[in-house]
């Protein structure tokens, strides 16, 4: 496959962008039911817990029920479901009763599939390439839903851990000690600000999973790149939010792991560079 990759630039682009808005289409299903599954599996262990009978027994998993029109029930038919071209075929409404289609749905499936030729094209036909395409993949979801829900699953962050771990077994990244660092790093690093400002203020400033989402971004590219990815979130998360507390002019609660993820790509994409070019610049 790689060398396929090598000897044919073009064609093999063009299959990484197009797997690239497949994925975003699955990606769309895990942001919208991973928050609802966990949600349902809090309510039954609560009824567990209670001793009171669980009302929910229908079956809702990543592949069941299949997707339908929330307002009219209307089953997405395989041709309503190719990524960006379908909902730009639909205008954007449901076929049946015509309510609209959100439009990040495929502005999701769009930015997949160029995250994913971005990483071909700095990557190259390598398996740092494919490594590269899961974590992009895996940010992604998580940034969305975050976004939504103010969460971070462990269902992705705790097998992104162990994922930057085993692809580091052979140095692929960085030397395998160099990422069980990154991971302690990355976690106890936030951990500690967490509690230091929990200590201070009495109030929780951020959550646990920003702390197993940090760690896992330190097992993928090891502690020299976590300054730069605290940095660059928190410069900004400032910035953004800001200007969105600005535009809403009411206090709101903070998704902080949206902005790791995307200082963690830039590191992926570019840190070692980024770390250089700053340290060159201040010797000087």
């Amino acid at each position: 496959m790689l060398e396929l990759y090598s000897d044919t630039p073009l064609l093999a682009g063009v299959m990484i962008f197009m797997l690239g808005l497949c994925i975003g289409s699955f990606l769309n299903v895990v942001i919208y039911r991973l928050p609802v599954m966990m949600e349902r599996k809090w309510n039954a262990e609560c009824c567990e817990l209670l001793h009171q009978p669980n009302t929910i027994t229908d079956k809702f998993n990543l592949s069941t029920p299949a997707s339908r029109c929330p307002k009219c029930g209307h089953k997405i038919k395989p041709w309503e479901n190719i990524p960006v071209f379908s909902w730009l075929f639909l205008k954007g409404k449901c076929s049946n009763c015509k309510t609209p289609i959100s439009l990040r749905y495929p502005l999701v499936e769009l930015a997949t599939g160029l995250l994913s030729l971005a990483v071909f094209l700095v990557f190259g036909p390598t398996a740092k390439m494919f490594s590269a395409l899961i974590l992009t993949w895996a940010v992604i979801a998580l940034t969305m839903i975050d976004f939504d829900t103010q969460l971070l699953p462990d269902d992705i962050t705790l097998p992104l851990v162990w994922a930057g771990l085993l692809v580091n077994m052979k140095g692929l990244w960085i030397p395998l000690d160099q990422a069980v660092l990154g991971a302690a790093f990355g976690y106890l690093s936030l951990w500690s600000i967490y509690w230091l400002f929990k200590l201070v203020t009495g109030k929780e400033g951020m959550g646990y999973g920003d702390f197993k989402l940090l760690a896992a971004l330190g097992a993928w590219l090891g502690p020299s790149q976590l300054p730069l990815i605290i940095l660059l979130s928190s410069c900004v998360g400032a910035v953004i939010g800001g200007v969105y507390a600005a535009i809403r002019k009411e206090s709101a609660p903070f998704a902080f792991g949206p902005y790791l993820a995307i200082a963690g790509l830039i590191a992926m994409f570019s840190g070692p560079e980024i770390v250089s070019w700053y340290l060159g610049t201040w010797k000087h």
